[in-house]
C-alpha cells in the first residue's frame, strides 16, 4: 500500500536542481512525479522514481543529503469532488494530512500524501475500499 518517496534537501543556490537531476539522469533513473517546496535558505524535492532503491543510494553516494520515506498513492478521479470525498475521509478519521501532491495520467488523478496516522489512514483506505497504486503499477503509468 506504502511507496517509497525520496527527499532531497536542496541548498538555494544556482544550479543545484539541475546537479541533482544530472546524476539521476546518468543511472537512468526515471521520475514518475515531484514536488519541490522552499524557503530563502533551502528547498525540498521531493520525487517517486521508478527505482526508488537505487536513486536513494546514488544521491548518497554523491554526498547529497536525503532521505527515503513511506507516502500512500490514492487513485481517484480527476475532479474536486473525489478529491474532496477523499480527504474527507481522512479528517473525519482525525487524520491529518502533512503534505500532498498530485499528478494525472489519461483518466486517473494520483494524490500522493503523507499522514500524521498511517495506521489510520490504512484502516480508512481499507474501511472505505480506496484504491491505492502501488509501486509497481506506478511505474507503468
Amino acid at each position: 500500500m506504502t511507496i517509497y518517496q525520496i527527499s532531497i534537501f536542496l541548498e538555494n543556490k544556482y544550479g543545484k536542481l539541475s546537479e541533482i537531476l544530472s546524476i539521476l539522469t546518468q543511472e537512468n533513473i526515471r521520475i514518475i512525479a515531484a514536488t519541490v517546496a522552499d524557503t530563502s535558505e533551502y528547498g525540498i524535492l521531493r520525487i517517486i522514481v521508478n527505482e526508488p532503491q537505487k536513486a536513494f543510494q546514488l544521491l548518497k553516494d554523491n554526498n547529497i543529503s536525503a532521505n527515503i520515506s513511506d507516502v500512500v498513492a490514492i487513485q481517484t478521479d480527476p475532479t474536486t469532488e473525489d478529491f474532496a470525498r477523499t480527504l474527507t475521509l481522512l479528517t473525519k478519521a482525525g487524520i491529518s494530512i502533512e503534505y500532498m501532491y498530485c499528478f494525472s495520467v489519461k483518466e486517473k488523478a494520483i494524490l500522493i500524501l503523507k499522514t500524521n496516522n498511517w495506521d489510520a489512514t490504512r484502516d480508512v483506505i481499507r474501511r472505505e475500499n480506496i484504491r491505492c497504486i502501488n509501486e509497481g503499477e506506478l511505474v507503468n503509468l
